[in-house]
């Protein structure tokens, strides 16, 4: 039997190879584009994706799996749905198996926990709200007949009792219209109208130090919700009250500057007191660095100007203060 290849079985042999290194090349661009298609749409998807290998080296992750490399090391594959805590912040950890590889997946669910945790949180507080006024409006018509009776020396006490109750009342409205949400009214108003209010309530809050009130003279018009906005700038001026009052100075200042543009009015609103703790817990629900604070004071006074076409900022520079704008 010879052993030489005929050159026509060696054609063959040629165009036999060519043909399987094109089917080889053809399946590695499929491969390819496989693996590019995978890496797109799991890099589409908003939560942070693991694909793992048995060893538990990573095989393929996105980008904000990536972020969360520190997380990934705390996984456990073994449970299917679970919640952990990481940095401040809540996931949904699913797990699942494919073809000896495991598939993992966490999604932020820090806000719908934090939207759940207030919509319990405000449902327990109106319910308590509810159940404290009734006797608080009892003791509150019982010191406006006390005051008119009571001896001058100690009207002072009454006096600390109606503020206290004042107090109460508020922290109560507070609480009842974030669990009901803002619904403002509007109507045309006068500036003199807020300050006024703005005065009244002043003098029902209790305060140690002197301090200097220093509010627009000019009147202007506005549309608006008198109750609404005479709340949002009370919530201002008794949280700067509270700030002087934590700070060494024996007096302090709280001015509001106004200054309209068509029809935007915005209010800067600065004080004299300790500057401000934490930045990020300034319009978080129920958080507050004061031991006065209930937190719900910036919070209802930024949906009060949301509903004015408006926003609340903090003011930038040297003075510490907000910004309020208000479109009527």
């Amino acid at each position: 039997m010879s052993d030489t290849i005929s050159p026509t079985e060696l054609k063959a042999l040629i165009d036999q190879t060519y043909k399987v290194e094109e089917e080889y090349v053809a399946l590695r661009q499929s491969y390819e584009f496989l693996q590019s298609t995978i890496e797109q749409v799991i890099e589409f998807l908003p939560n942070a994706i693991w694909i793992v290998e048995p060893d538990g080296s990573i095989f393929l992750q996105n980008s904000q799996a990536k972020e969360l490399d520190s997380l990934f090391e705390t996984l456990r594959y073994g449970e299917e749905d679970y919640e952990v805590n990481f940095k401040e912040r809540s996931f949904l950890i699913k797990s699942a198996h494919h073809n000896e590889k495991h598939l993992l997946s966490a999604t932020d669910i820090t806000e719908q926990k934090r939207k759940e945790n207030l919509a319990t949180m405000g449902q327990m507080a109106a319910h308590l709200s509810h159940e404290i006024r009734n006797p608080i409006g009892s003791i509150a018509l019982l010191a406006s007949t006390l005051i008119k009776r009571v001896l001058p020396e100690n009207r002072p006490i009454v006096e600390e009792i109606q503020k206290s109750l004042y107090r109460i009342e508020r922290i109560i409205k507070a609480t009842l219209m974030f669990s009901k949400g803002v619904s403002a009214q509007k109507n045309a108003l006068k500036w003199w109208q807020i300050r006024e209010a703005l005065q009244s309530a002043i003098g029902y809050y209790s305060y140690a130090k002197q301090i200097e009130f220093i509010f627009p003279e000019e009147d202007f018009d506005l549309i608006g919700d008198l109750d609404l906005l005479s709340m949002l700038f009370s919530n201002f001026v008794f949280n700067a009250i509270d700030a002087i009052e934590l700070d060494e100075e024996d007096e302090g200042t709280i001015e509001i500057v106004h200054h309209q543009e068509g029809p935007v009015h915005t209010f800067e609103i600065y004080d004299s007191g300790i500057e401000i703790e934490n930045k990020k817990w300034l319009f978080e629900a129920f958080k507050s660095t004061k031991e006065r604070g209930n937190g719900l004071g910036l919070v209802l006074a930024k949906n009060i100007a949301e509903s004015h076409g408006g926003e609340i900022t903090l003011c930038e520079g040297t003075r510490k203060g907000f910004r309020i704008t208000l479109s009527s």
